[in-house]
C-alpha cells in the first residue's frame, strides 16, 4: 500500500535515539522529508547520518522543553524543504519512582518538557499546518493503566493524551489531524533501563513478557511502522484516537 508519504514533510522530535528515531527511519524509508531533533549536536548528526541513508533528513539541536523551540523547528523545516505537513512529539520518559517520594523538582521539570514542551509544540503545529496537516504524540500506556514505579508518567501523560483528544476537536474542522500512540515494553534503551532498576532484572523482563499476550516486547520498527502510518495520507479518516502499540498488554478497551 502506497502511504502517500512522498515528498511530505515531518518534524520528528527526541528522535536521535528510541521511538522517535524508529518513527523517523520508517518516514524517511517511504520518501518522506524529516526534520529531527535531540538535545546534542553529534547525537543530532549521527541521527542524521543514519537517515540520510535511507532517505532525505536534516537535523536541529532542539530542547523541548525550551520556550522557542517549536517556531525554530517549524520554520526550519519550512525553510530547509519548503514545506510542513506534520509532526510527531517524541519526549524522553520523565524520572522513575513512586508518587509519594518523587520530589517536586522532578515533577516540575517533566511538567516543562512532558507536558508543558509537547503542548507548545503542538499549538505551533496547528498555526502553522495546512489541511491535511498532522499532529501526533508519543505518549505511553501509562494513559490507560498505571505503570509500577513511573509515577510522573501515570501522573502526566493521561492530562496530555486529553488536551490532544481536545485538540483533535478543535482542528477537525481546520483538516488537521490530532492523535497519539500509546507504547508499552517496547526493546529500547529506555526499556531496558527500567528493567534494569528491578532487583532481578532478568526476571522482571520475564515477567513483563509473561503478562503480554504475543509474549514478548515489540520491537522499535513495529512502532516505527504504526507511527508512519498513521502520520501518513492514507491515515486521513482518523484523528482523536489513542493507538495502542503495546502487544495486547493493556486489557482495557
Amino acid at each position: 500500500m502506497d502511504l502517500g508519504l512522498k515528498n511530505k514533510a515531518y518534524i520528528v522530535t527526541g528522535a536521535t535515539r528510541g521511538l522517535g528515531l524508529a518513527a523517523a527511519r520508517e518516514l524517511a524509508a517511504d520518501g518522506a522529508h524529516v526534520l529531527i531533533s535531540g538535545r546534542t549536536q553529534e547525537a543530532v548528526d549521527a541521527a542524521v547520518t543514519e537517515l540520510e541513508a535511507l532517505g532525505s533528513a536534516h537535523g536541529l539541536v532542539a530542547d523541548n522543553a525550551a520556550p522557542d523551540t517549536a517556531e525554530r523547528l517549524i520554520a526550519e523545516a519550512t525553510q530547509h524543504f519548503g514545506r510542513f505537513d506534520g509532526i510527531l512529539i517524541s519526549v524522553g520518559g520523565p524520572q522513575a519512582g513512586p508518587v509519594e517520594t518523587t520530589p517536586e523538582s522532578a515533577w516540575r521539570d517533566a511538567f516543562e518538557s512532558v507536558f508543558l514542551g509537547a503542548l507548545r509544540l503542538a499549538r505551533a503545529a496547528a498555526a502553522a499546518l495546512p489541511a491535511g496537516g498532522v499532529i501526533g504524540f508519543v505518549l505511553s500506556s501509562s494513559v490507560r493503566q498505571p505503570i509500577p514505579g513511573l509515577g510522573i508518567s501515570n501522573g502526566l501523560r493521561p492530562g496530555l493524551a486529553m488536551a490532544a483528544k481536545s485538540l483533535a476537536d478543535e482542528l477537525g474542522p481546520r483538516g488537521i489531524r490530532v492523535l497519539g500512540l500509546l507504547p508499552a515494553r517496547i526493546d529500547t534503551d529506555r526499556v531496558r533501563e527500567l528493567d534494569a532498576l528491578a532487583a532481578d532484572p532478568e526476571a522482571a523482563r520475564a515477567a513483563s513478557n509473561a503478562a503480554i499476550p504475543l509474549g514478548r516486547y515489540g520491537t522499535p520498527e513495529e512502532f516505527g511502522k504504526v507511527a508512519a502510518f498513521l502520520l501518513s495520507p492514507a491515515a486521513s479518516y482518523l484523528t482523536g484516537l489513542m493507538v495502542p502499540v503495546d502487544g495486547g498488554a493493556v486489557r482495557s478497551l
